[in-house]
């Protein structure tokens, strides 16, 4: 009787709350019943009811005994109260003889074969990255938030967190598929633009700059893992000092191409890249701050031979927001992107990294053929200028979309926890490493070559950020003759920064080691 007393209770109480009801308000819910019930189910209070008989006409040992099951009923009652608010779906779980109901169960079973269903569906996978990937595009080109933070960083946080509470499977050959196919050709598309000898023609003493500061960035990478060897995140230490130092001098697709050839943990690009974003968004505040604005005197004597198209340049750069995304306007109008440039394109970077990996597996096998591919897409642009100056535009926004979607996979494949906690060690790395940069920068850019003041710092910003962000940086402080330079330099980073930061695998795991 009890029992059934105690059920009908509980039900009544529960009839007040919804499917809906906010699960603050069911553990409200919950504790008052438990309040409730001890003053309703206390040995007077079930005297009243009629459940026993008075305590005159019984003797003191059968009270006690009353007493103990009622105390024992409780404790069993607010242990299963306990377990229905601690549970992932509180409100649907009811207590019934201390067992869950049969409908509970079969939710629960429900709700765990359909995930599991999802996680080996390759359409469920790939819809989930593309959806991601967008969803950080537009984030970063409408929002100021997402501005601040980047699109492959809204994209890596968002399908980290969406794999740690389950929606997303934390490993899925479609992330192989990313990582073997799409990532190769995504490196051969941002090349398009490598055309070598329109560097060396038009960036002009930028390019010493630049040279200065890729020097800056190596000097800074071994002084940083020498201080700071990042040994909490053990064999990957090396590895991530070695993609942080492509991604200072190139961009991120050099990162991505030195995580993938050196198989850095998912976790481990999620940590870096967040942490690295944060320090470069400090970095590029201080380079702003002491940049002047206005042409200087050594700037306004250079000859400028393509003044509208730089000035067109840096509209395209100012007004793009995807950091990745490379605008070359040439004195003929800008090649619109159609089914026949997306089709040339993938075409062609698919010969490229065919060839780059036949290549690789008869000179260097085990080895990645990123690095050959992105070799022979650079000499090929060089030597065939005309033919990738025309694919170059729908070259670079499938290069984008395939990037996003390794960002999305890496982050996927990520533990939040982890993440929260290599991210400290990583941005105090990153900050040595930039700090050493800009101090070898001046000290070589100004001290022996002297070089103007704001070419180091727009050269240290396509060594650190890439061609657009350094651009836009170039119209931002009204330096209109070194838009164009301020491209071209950054993208020879692009072309040179995976082969340069791979080179010093052997020094920094030395130094990592010690």
């Amino acid at each position: 009787l009890i029992e059934r007393h105690h059920l009908l209770f509980y039900l009544s109480i529960s009839s007040i709350s919804t499917m809906r009801t906010p699960p603050f308000c069911l553990a409200v819910r919950d504790i008052v019943f438990v309040l409730l019930y001890l003053i309703v189910f206390d040995l007077a209070t079930v005297e009243s009811f009629g459940l026993v008989v008075p305590t005159k006409t019984r003797s003191i040992k059968s009270v006690v005994q009353q007493q103990q099951r009622c105390r024992r009923h409780l404790s069993s009652t607010s242990q299963n109260l306990s377990h229905s608010f601690l549970s992932p779906s509180p409100n649907r779980r009811a207590v019934a003889n201390g067992k869950p109901t049969t409908t509970s169960l079969a939710l629960s079973s429900a709700s765990s074969s359909i995930l599991s269903s999802l996680h080996a569906d390759t359409s469920f996978i790939l819809s989930a990255l593309l959806v991601v990937s967008a969803f950080g595009i537009t984030m970063e080109q409408k929002t100021t938030f997402g501005k601040a933070l980047s699109a492959p960083l809204v994209t890596m946080l968002l399908s980290l967190c969406l794999a740690n509470v389950g929606i997303m499977p934390f490993k899925s050959p479609v992330y192989n598929v990313v990582n073997k196919v799409l990532v190769p050709l995504a490196v051969s598309l941002f090349l398009f633009d490598s055309d070598l000898q329109r560097v060396i023609r038009d960036s002009g003493s930028l390019l010493l700059a630049f040279f200065a500061g890729a020097i800056g960035t190596v000097v800074g990478t071994l002084g940083a893992i020498a201080l700071v060897p990042l040994k909490s995140l053990g064999d990957q230490g090396w590895k991530v000092a070695c993609a942080l130092t492509s991604r200072h001098i190139g961009g991120a697709i050099n990162f991505v191409a030195v995580a993938d050839t050196l198989n850095i943990d998912g976790s481990v690009v999620s940590a870096a890249i967040a942490a690295d974003n944060v320090v470069v968004a400090l970095y590029f505040a201080f380079l702003f701050y002491l940049a002047i604005p206005g042409e200087s005197k050594q700037n306004s004597e250079t000859k400028d031979n393509n003044d509208k198209d730089t000035t067109a340049v840096a509209k395209s750069s100012s007004e793009e927001s995807l950091g990745e995304e490379i605008i070359f306007p040439d004195e003929e109008e800008q090649i619109p992107i159609s089914i026949s440039s997306i089709a040339y394109s993938l075409a062609a970077a698919s010969c490229l990294v065919t060839v780059g990996s036949a290549i690789t597996a008869a000179l260097c096998p085990g080895l990645s053929s990123l690095v050959i591919t992105s070799l022979l897409t650079v000499i090929s642009a060089t030597l065939f200028p005309n033919l990738f100056q025309k694919l170059r535009t729908s070259g670079t926004a499938l290069g984008i979309l395939f990037l996003q979607m390794f960002f999305a996979a890496s982050g996927a494949a990520g533990s939040l926890l982890l993440v929260l906690r290599q991210a400290p060690s990583l941005i105090i790395f990153s900050i040595l490493q930039l700090a050493i940069h800009f101090l070898v920068l001046i000290g070589v850019g100004k001290g022996l070559m002297r070089l103007d003041p704001n070419e180091l710092y727009l050269a240290s910003n396509a060594n650190v950020g890439g061609p657009t962000t350094a651009a836009a940086m170039a119209q931002a402080k009204e330096w209109k003759k070194l838009v164009l330079p301020a491209l071209l330099v950054g993208v020879l980073g692009y072309a040179t920064a995976t082969a340069l930061s791979l080179s010093l695998s052997p020094i920094l795991i030395r130094l990592a080691s010690r």
